[in-house]
């Protein structure tokens, strides 16, 4: 179901209390549609709660969330048929097959039987399971099974994705294969909001995130945004040289925008104080002393660096 808000996501001071602990503490946030936005934090801090609330599956003790438009707490049942939940554990059923676990999750969905037939279909070719619709599901590697359990989320069409730690436990192959089925889902018009603890999975496909701990929110926004907030307007280059260079440094000290140049063999890092319209400069000028590079890295770029810069590791 399309809709022209900007937001599919809206989170206003939710708080969930446990006794006198408060798992989720006041947070407020939105999530752009059409992204895939990490929500992060250490374990313990308030993800999964904030994700069962958000799919309609627990009561928060205070404020609110909607989806699309939709009350997460008044209206459960809208909410269901309009996200895709996976839960961070995913129970599988011995002895069914791939086909008969997905014509069973289409049959909950209560998908009509031409409908279920063509998800069934589309969804198979999407996660490349194909191959695999006769065997038992149980019998499946934990990536395939993410991939079957993701599957089964996709089958009523919604427009919004939850994951709940998706990559956990999976081998480094599998978590690349997963990581380019998310990116694709984005393009194909899927908003994902998905918790994860391995940050270096998310930093190249995540468009905005959210890190939490102790139930509070500490930081929302897109990568840059919150790059911008720990170290203001500089950002850090670091480049790998071809060679060492004993005139590197001299050429970049003259460079308007340049500072803190630190040099160690034929790695060279530097602060930027410029705009990033304006960083050709430093190439061209290296360009102009034969000076060779083969690598460039913005360290603002670096999700696991902002994640230990904005939390303290304390747990509740």
């Amino acid at each position: 179901m399309s809709s022209s808000r900007k937001s599919i996501i809206e989170v206003r001071d939710l708080k969930m209390t446990y006794g006198r602990k408060d798992a989720v503490a006041g947070i407020s946030f939105d999530v752009d549609r059409g992204v895939i936005h990490g929500f992060i934090g250490p374990n313990g801090a308030g993800k999964t709660t904030t994700i069962r609330i958000l799919a309609a599956l627990q009561v928060p003790s205070a404020g609110g969330a909607w989806i699309d438009g939709v009350n997460v707490v008044t209206e459960p049942k809208e909410i269901r048929r309009r996200l895709g939940y996976m839960p961070d554990y995913v129970g599988v059923y011995e002895g069914l097959s791939v086909t008969e676990y997905l014509e069973f999750f289409a049959q909950a969905h209560r998908l009509a039987p031409a409908r279920r037939k063509s998800a069934i279909s589309d969804v198979v070719e999407l996660t490349d399971l194909g191959s695999l619709l006769e065997v038992e599901v149980h019998t499946l590697s934990k990536g395939m099974r993410q991939r079957l359990c993701l599957a089964q989320t996709l089958l009523h069409e919604p427009d919004l994705l939850i994951l709940d730690e998706p990559a956990s436990g999976l081998d480094p192959r599998a978590r690349i294969e997963f990581r380019g089925l998310l990116t694709e889902l984005r393009r194909l018009g899927k908003t994902i909001f998905l918790s994860s603890h391995i940050l270096s999975e998310l930093s190249p496909i995540c468009d905005s995130v959210s890190i939490i701990e102790m139930g509070a929110l500490v930081a929302h926004g897109s990568l840059e945004e919150i790059q911008q907030r720990i170290r203001g307007t500089d950002v850090t280059f670091e480049i790998r040289l071809v060679e060492e260079s004993d005139v590197v440094e001299a050429v970049l000290s003259q460079l308007p925008g340049v500072s803190r140049i630190y040099q160690e063999g034929r790695k060279v890092s530097f602060d930027w104080k410029g705009e990033d319209s304006e960083i050709h400069q430093v190439w061209g000028a290296l360009s102009a002393k034969k000076i060779a590079f083969t690598s460039v890295k913005r360290h603002e770029d670096d999700l696991e660096r902002m994640f230990m810069n904005l939390t303290t590791g304390e747990v509740q």
